[in-house]
């Protein structure tokens, strides 16, 4: 599957480079709904929520109630977790707060998983030079994600991993990565960070591994209309006939 991603901040549509630098803003938030709109579902992420500098919720609220979303950035709480889920989100994206000093937050996921449901709690693992990092990727811990996925499966459906040294360089990503990740779980993976070509969505899909996509998006490197047909055709067609 291919998920467009809209990335708020300052409640704004913006791509960053690393979490760090701002490289571009797209059109408003119910623009780019509209021009996702032939995807099975959209991933939002509230970027200021996710570094503790605000909030983007109004917008949050009215993308889940919209269309088909998985939303995170900034869930801390089981309350905020329940908060999306009503309103729509079909899954919730738990990063920073999945995790303490000591390793996985094994009461908190349990929480969280029993009152949203299992398959809608998403846990975050974004790696940044082989360790998880969260805060909004500007924290990193001593785990890697290889480490500690089989600890977080009883929680959750599945799993979003961002290849962060790559994330808005279109650059491509790290299919290693993601085949050693695919090797420790049989959830549901979804890949984010530097893809860039149709080539790393097919080969992320032979791994049954989905494409969040944002950067190559943004900049038209990869065209939305011969992604969609990618998506309807099922990754069956080659590149040719897309």
């Amino acid at each position: 599957m291919i998920i467009p991603c809209i990335d708020l901040m300052d409640g704004k549509v913006v791509q960053l480079i690393q979490g760090r630098e701002k490289a571009l803003e797209g059109e408003a938030p119910e623009v780019m709904l509209q021009k996702f709109a032939e995807f099975p579902e959209i991933q939002v992420i509230d970027l200021d929520a996710a570094m503790g500098k605000g909030s983007n919720n109004e917008i949050v609220l009215a993308l889940a109630r919209s269309t088909v979303v998985r939303v995170g950035g900034g869930v801390r709480s089981v309350e905020r977790a329940r908060e999306l889920v009503d309103a729509g989100a079909s899954k919730v994206i738990v990063g920073t707060s999945a995790f303490g000093p000591n390793g996985v937050r094994h009461d908190f996921l349990a929480e969280v998983s029993s009152a949203i449901g299992k398959d809608r709690l998403l846990p975050a693992l974004d790696s940044k030079n082989g360790h998880i990092v969260v805060k909004g990727w500007q924290e990193a811990t001593e785990w890697r994600a290889e480490d500690v996925i089989n600890q977080l499966e009883p929680y959750c459906g599945g799993f979003l991993c961002t290849y962060v040294d790559k994330e808005g360089m279109l650059q491509g990503t790290d299919l290693d990565w993601y085949r050693r990740l695919r090797d420790c779980t049989d959830r549901e993976l979804t890949a984010a960070g530097g893809i860039t070509t149709i080539e790393e969505i097919q080969a992320l899909d032979e791994l049954s591994i989905h494409s969040a996509l944002g950067m190559a998006i943004y900049t038209g490197r990869l065209d939305l209309t011969q992604l969609a047909n990618l998506q309807r055709k099922g990754f069956r067609a080659d590149t040719e006939a897309c």
